[in-house]
């Protein structure tokens, strides 16, 4: 009776706080012996000068303005100056420089078209499409700007991040449908169209990017007459299209086999056709177990939209290249890569966290 009621009167066990976790899991990897303890002293102290050391050279030390540009060669810390004289052609390239309000209007555009597809109460085919149905008719009546009556501006003179933007989000609208009619198809019981998709994204995925958007700018034109070659812009993004889509087509295979085969036949036994099974039971399995290959493609898209400089696009990268090619500014290159790096960092990081809020949230519904 006596135990029972030692029992009963003992005080619960404190539950560990999330700190205490990480302190006691720090401890035991970081500290465990002398050793370890003197390398884990001596990383962060080197993490920690590496720290300060970047802050001076970033903010403390740095020159901000353009008319500051010649304190720049007494400095020890970071010239923005050139930011702050070059940011236009960075941002708009080539474009005319009085008509950089339409370059602004046409990224902003895209950018909450992005934005605004990734909220679930647009997750619908019908809500989507007329998002960015709205979103890439915004982006190109502005940079165009002859349909709606303003000064019309060629393709060759579209530049700098607003080109990058629209290149990437034009190649992943256009790759995605793609590539999931090519992995239908892979899955086709016609040998004809099986076998036609397998050497497609075989053919594809064997070639470099690069050599994939050279034939599109370069070799195609040599083939086809005048009347068929079309614009450039749309013959490199169709042909990156094709390459992110002969990828995801694997990415989503893979999801289409993780999905049980007898899901199918409940479906068939149910009285369910085919496409019906396709768009209630399957393809939506198949986007979650493909989530987290999708997201990492999407972001590596985003990078190799820097290979297009090669063949003559005046992408942000080019622009940047172009900021610091002057002679006054050609000292300065460290600065203007450290802002395009900031640039392609804030667009990957936004894209992978959102695929971890993905993720989340798709686990969370399978319970």
């Amino acid at each position: 009776m006596s135990d029972l009621s030692v029992m009963t009167s003992a005080p619960p066990r404190p539950v560990d706080s999330r700190a205490s976790a990480v302190l006691n899991a720090l401890k035991t990897r970081a500290f465990s012996t002398p050793f370890d303890s003197v390398m884990t002293i001596l990383f962060a102290l080197l993490l920690a000068w590496m720290a300060v050391t970047a802050i001076n050279w970033a903010f403390i030390n740095a020159v901000w303005r353009a008319e500051d540009v010649d304190l720049c060669r007494e400095s020890a810390g970071a010239c923005w100056s050139v930011i702050d004289a070059r940011h236009r052609l960075i941002l708009f390239g080539l474009y005319p420089y009085e008509l950089h309000w339409r370059s602004t209007l046409a990224c902003v555009a895209i950018i909450v078209t992005v934005i605004l597809s990734c909220l679930p109460v647009f997750w619908t085919l019908r809500r989507l499409s007329t998002l960015w149905i709205a979103g890439f008719g915004s982006y190109f009546l502005l940079m165009e700007g002859s349909l709606i009556g303003l000064q019309q501006v060629t393709t060759d003179q579209w530049g700098g991040l607003a080109l990058t933007l629209f290149l990437f989000s034009s190649v992943v609208l256009i790759g995605m449908p793609m590539g999931l009619g090519l992995a239908l198809a892979r899955r086709s019981k016609l040998p004809v169209v099986s076998y036609g998709a397998l050497l497609l994204i075989d053919f594809i995925r064997s070639l470099p990017l690069l050599t994939t958007l050279f034939t599109a700018a370069v070799v195609i034109p040599l083939l086809l007459p005048d009347w068929l070659q079309g614009d450039k812009i749309w013959r490199v993004i169709l042909a990156f299209a094709l390459f992110f889509a002969c990828y995801q087509a694997e990415i989503f295979r893979g999801g289409f086999q993780a999905i049980p085969k007898g899901q199918e036949e409940a479906g068939r036994a149910l009285g369910m056709s085919t496409l019906q099974i396709l768009s209630k039971i399957v393809l939506p399995q198949v986007f979650r177990h493909a989530l987290p290959s999708t997201i990492n493609m999407v972001v590596v898209t985003f990078k190799e939209t820097a290979i297009v400089i090669i063949i003559g696009f005046f992408d942000i990268l080019a622009s940047a290249n172009a900021a610091f090619g002057t002679g006054q500014w050609a000292p300065y290159y460290m600065e203007v890569y450290v802002f395009v790096g900031l640039i392609y960092w804030l667009f990957i990081f936004s894209l992978g966290q959102y695929g971890e809020y993905l993720k989340r949230r798709m686990q969370i519904s399978e319970r």
